[in-house]
């Protein structure tokens, strides 16, 4: 079983839903309060050993890659200016991991950047965390996967049991046996079923997942037969994974607060929840929001 050291961001949507604030900026660093959701995500993978992080991004996020990278102008003015705190944050940010960005190319879709890092990933496994979402959870939601993915040595899917009905019009829902509690020996999965009616179960599929290199032939196959307008996604993948007898399973992550970012109220819910977290304000946060109630 090969140890995983690599991850995949996908940051190359236009974040529409948050027009006009991501004409210009990324949504994936829109902050949680003093920190981009993306480095909340990083340090996530960073935190199971994770040491190459290869970010697809667009034509509008070079932000992401200067948020990563080294700033020498920055680093000396806060030197000088004996912020010591604020230059030891700066400096940690450059060096969670390897970074490695590319460009997009390819049908619309969140598969299409698994695609596009094939080269890159080799014939390692590594795991697919998007960069405008995550999961609160204890353990984290990567040392599960990543738990799961040592005892079985297959793809892994996070998975989360749908809260409303509406949940079966915007995720991936899977079907299979559970052989132990919590995890899932994947059978089916369907895109988008539109209603508990049409799904193999309520477990959602969201947030991340473990690959393995057996993805890339039936998502290139996925590929050849897009009709017009239609999305490469993952899920295409996976099933023709399934299809050719190779073992994928779901966890459902415990403990687990899903947090999409990408949606106005649920970002802004993040940002208060994490705000009266936060060491430094979360105190005087906290009372003004009792102010509010008048």
């Amino acid at each position: 079983m090969k140890k995983i050291r690599k991850a995949l961001i996908p940051a190359a949507g236009f974040g529409t839903r948050f027009l006009p604030q991501t004409k210009a900026m990324p949504k994936e660093m829109m902050p949680l309060v003093d920190k981009p959701i993306i480095q909340r995500v990083v340090e996530e993978l960073v935190d199971v050993g994770i040491e190459t992080i290869v970010i697809v991004t667009g034509w509008n996020k070079r932000s992401i890659e200067d948020h990563f990278d080294n700033n020498f102008e920055l680093e000396e003015k806060l030197a000088r200016a004996g912020k010591e705190k604020e230059l030891e944050i700066v400096r940690k940010i450059s060096s969670l991991a390897e970074f490695v960005y590319l460009r997009q190319k390819g049908p619309l879709g969140n598969a299409t950047p698994i695609l596009n890092a094939k080269h890159i990933m080799g014939d390692d496994p590594f795991m697919v965390f998007w960069g405008d979402d995550f999961v609160d959870a204890a353990p984290s939601r990567a040392r599960q996967l990543l738990a799961a993915y040592e005892k079985y040595d297959a793809a892994i899917l996070g998975a989360l049991r749908a809260r409303t009905e509406n949940d079966y019009k915007k995720y991936g829902f899977v079907g299979g046996e559970e052989v132990e509690k919590g995890v899932f020996k994947i059978s089916k999965i369907l895109e988008k079923p539109g209603s508990s009616e049409n799904s193999p179960s309520d477990l959602a599929v969201v947030s991340g997942i473990i690959v393995t290199p057996g993805i890339y032939e039936p998502l290139e196959m996925a590929k050849s037969g897009l009709g017009s307008g239609q999305e490469l996604v993952y899920t295409h993948g996976i099933q023709g994974m399934v299809d050719k007898n190779l073992p994928v399973y779901a966890v459902e992550i415990r403990n687990a607060k899903y947090r999409d970012t990408g949606n106005k109220l649920d970002y802004l819910k993040a940002v208060v929840e994490y705000g009266l977290d936060h060491p430094e304000i979360g105190k005087d946060f906290a009372e003004y929001l009792k102010t509010l109630k008048n």
